[in-house]
């Protein structure tokens, strides 16, 4: 049986079981965190080891630079894109107008800090590399894997003995999260099964029709956007990238969280897609930070209906204002459960959106942010193939067979 498919089992069978057993289902979150931990382990590891080596995989300096802007620019241009879908439909939909909700507010997350735009810019080159890995900062670890490319590259023969090294760590790291993805069926079970026991399904119907307007969104992003990409710059059949990512949309869906789904993503872009390695290593831990597209048609939508429930009209500027700080700040978004909804509360703060409006949203959090997790890493993975392709590094015959490919990978696993 294919290891997409095994998830699939897993994540329904949790679902079941947490409904069935209720509460008592969270004795199985250890089992599912564990499974977490797992993942987690490999991943600043293996970006910065696939990072440095893709860097330096790429020889030609011309090569590198075009690659890294035509990287850059996709995908700032599809988050900004997705805050505007999120925004069209949040006025389409209107769905924090004629609420039930009542007022009774609970009070929002405290000891969650968000630096104004100015720092988190400046906080993006790491003064400590050292404590940037420690501290599990991304962000920082992927600038200075770029750092440590580029100087390898300028080194010459010097250097090559540090990148032998990190290329022994980078084909480890993707060893390792072979065997890792064995234990994805129950780690998935696990996590579904706590979530259902927990909050269970009947919690989510108040906010039924904000959720709505979030998956509608998502699915023009996901199934237009990210087609049209497909098929008008990269040629490419896109019923066949879907299928190629199967395993990847499963365990971002479980989860909640790009980064941790970073070596299932390489892993279906490099052997179920075609993308070469070093594409597949340069574009895909980068995406996992900068390019936010389900959490930027949160951030838009979201918006819009504090701006809704409390009668406060956002004139033109303030939706520009949106776009523009939801884009920017999905560049410091962590790929971590959760961390669009911290980051939504500097948005709201932009354009004076009281603050008590996230308590509310918090109720779907979990559930958008599985949704919008999906919409995160298929848009990296479409990015890595139009890379591939317009740079010639993309095998098409391995493209054009996903599933031939992905039964022999996934049996390996």
């Amino acid at each position: 049986m294919k290891l997409w498919a095994k998830i699939l089992i897993g994540m329904c069978l949790g679902l079941i079981v947490g409904t069935l057993v209720g509460p008592k289902a969270v004795y199985l979150k250890p089992v599912g965190q564990i499974f977490l931990n797992m993942i987690g382990m490999i991943i600043l590891p293996l970006i910065f080891a696939s990072m440095v080596t893709g860097i330096t995989s790429i020889k030609d300096p011309a090569k590198l630079g075009r690659v890294g802007l035509k990287t850059l620019g996709l995908y700032v241009s599809t988050t900004a894109l997705a805050i505007v879908i999120g925004l069209f439909f949040a006025y389409l939909f209107k769905p924090g107008l004629k609420s039930s909700f009542e007022m009774a507010i609970p009070p929002v997350i405290e000891n969650q800090s968000v630096s104004g735009l100015s720092e988190m810019l400046l906080n993006i080159i790491p003064s400590n590399p050292f404590e940037s890995f420690s501290s599990g900062n991304i962000l920082q670890v992927i600038v200075f894997a770029v750092f440590v490319g580029l100087a390898i590259q300028f080194s010459g023969k010097k250097g090559e003995p540090f990148l032998k090294f990190l290329e022994s760590v980078s084909e480890v790291m993707y060893t390792l999260t072979g065997i890792i993805m064995k234990f994805a069926p129950i780690g998935v079970f696990a996590i579904m099964a706590a979530i259902s026991g927990a909050f269970g399904f009947a919690v989510l119907l108040p906010l039924a029709k904000l959720m709505g307007t979030i998956c509608v969104a998502s699915i023009l992003q996901f199934f237009l956007v990210f087609s049209v990409i497909l098929v008008f710059l990269c040629r490419l059949n896109p019923i066949r990238f879907f299928k190629g990512m199967i395993e990847a949309i499963i365990f971002a869906f479980s989860t909640s969280s790009s980064s941790a789904t970073v070596p299932v993503t390489i892993h279906c872009a490099h052997h179920n897609l075609g993308v070469s390695k070093n594409i597949a290593s340069f574009v895909i831990p980068l995406g996992s930070t900068i390019n936010m597209n389900g959490t930027a048609i949160f951030q838009g939508i979201a918006a819009v209906f504090v701006a809704q429930m409390y009668g406060i009209d956002l004139g033109l500027q303030n939706l520009i204002i949106i776009v523009v700080t939801a884009t920017l700040s999905a560049i410091g978004t962590a790929g971590v459960p959760g961390a669009g909804f911290i980051i939504l509360s500097m948005v709201l703060k932009s354009v004076g959106l009281p603050l008590e409006g996230l308590g509310l949203i918090l109720a779907i959090d979990r559930l958008r942010d599985m949704i919008g997790t999906v919409v995160n890493i298929v848009g990296d993975a479409v990015v890595a193939v139009y890379v591939a392709k317009t740079e010639g590094e993309l095998d098409l015959v391995q493209y054009n067979s996903p599933e031939i490919i992905a039964l022999e990978n996934s049996e390996a696993l």
